[in-house]
């Protein structure tokens, strides 16, 4: 039986081309490296799974090249780029923060960086999760980041910048990743699942896309979940089945009973949900996402802000037509407070269906006005 590679390292980008959705900073990286301006520390920092620790060993492998092709790429073919890419490369070293936070792991590490490189012309030090190192180990750090020896190159990655002390934010080049677009994960799915010979919806790619909220990596991790669960067909149904994510249909249905001023039929259709498993401190927040798009859908102008297939997005266009603005305002008011409530009610599923009764009575309550 052959090892399974999940996906976030088997399809791991390996040159600038490859990388998904930081095109400014792969820009910038690669005009520093064809115009010879390389700074002594850089400082990547952004939200998980976007790339951080990826770019920089890209970085450090496209500047130890001795065949640099157009473009910043590595050649793939010289004895340096070989190394890394069997992981015997002496050049890089990669130190976890959060587990070598010590001052005593900072003097060792400043006293490697007098090594001269033995191939190529840089040794990189790719320090993750920068921020968990102590106070008196980022004071040890300082006059080596300030002045290091001409070979040696720092790249901190870190996810929460805040943390870390100004004394060495000032002597890096930050680089702020971003997180990652729906559009951006959905292609990069279509590309996996098109070579491991996978049939996707598109809709089931969004459900996927959605709950990475913005991060490849998890993206890549949910894909491998689910395609263990439905095998070479990925389907809308099965992928929400295994995410245990609610149907956007119940949400366009209680709107709609909502709107309609149908209690009993909104509470049956509650009821139901909860017996599917879902819990309703979730459906309220999910509620409250739900207006705040079909709210959006008014406007031309901001049907951009939402983040579905085609599909999905007719349906909130036509919902925005049938609701009032009113409505849409007041719903959100009510869902605003129920989320409140919710944390701290014993009775939580009374506090949901007040919440759906007050929602029911909005244009009731507006008539008699």
């Amino acid at each position: 039986m052959d090892n399974f590679i999940v996906s976030a390292r088997k399809y791991r980008p390996a040159s600038f081309d490859t990388v998904v959705g930081q095109l400014a900073i792969t820009s910038t990286l690669r005009n520093a490296i064809l115009n010879h301006q390389l700074a002594q520390a850089y400082l990547f920092t952004g939200p998980r799974g976007v790339g951080k620790t990826t770019c920089a060993r890209i970085f450090a492998k496209t500047i130890n090249c001795m065949n640099l092709q157009p473009h910043a790429e590595p050649c793939n073919e010289c004895e340096s780029c070989k190394a890394f890419n069997a992981g015997r490369s002496l050049n890089i070293h990669e130190l976890d923060a959060a587990s070598n936070n010590s001052v005593d792991d900072i003097r060792g590490l400043v006293d490697q960086v007098r090594i001269l490189p033995q191939i190529g012309k840089y040794s990189v030090y790719i320090i993750d999760e920068v921020h968990m190192l102590s106070t008196s180990a980022f004071n040890a750090f300082l006059k080596t980041l300030e002045e290091p020896p001409a070979h040696a190159i720092f790249i901190l990655a870190t996810t929460e910048k805040h943390k870390i002390l100004p004394t060495i934010l000032s002597r890096c080049q930050i680089y702020d990743f971003n997180r990652m677009k729906m559009g951006d994960t959905v292609e990069h799915l279509k590309y996996i699942s098109a070579k491991e010979g996978i049939t996707a919806e598109e809709a089931a790619l969004d459900v996927i896309a959605q709950k990475a909220d913005g991060a490849m990596r998890d993206a890549l991790s949910i894909f491998d979940q689910v395609v263990s669960f439905c095998g070479k067909n990925l389907t809308y149904e099965k992928v929400i089945e295994n995410l245990n994510v609610l149907d956007y249909d119940y949400y366009f249905r209680l709107t709609d009973l909502c709107y309609q001023g149908k209690v009993a039929d909104t509470l049956l259709l509650f009821n139901e949900i909860l017996e599917k498993g879902f819990d309703g401190g979730n459906l309220v927040s999910g509620l409250g996402k739900h207006f705040r798009d079909v709210l959006v859908s008014r406007d031309p102008a901001t049907v951009q802000l939402l983040e579905v297939s085609a599909g999905i997005k007719a349906r909130y266009a036509k919902q925005a037509q049938e609701c009032s603005v009113d409505f849409l305002y007041e719903a959100l008011k009510v869902v605003e407070q129920c989320e409140i409530q919710y944390k701290v009610r014993v009775e939580k599923r009374l506090c949901v269906e007040l919440a759906l009764i007050k929602l029911c009575q909005i244009n009731e309550l507006k008539k008699k006005i």
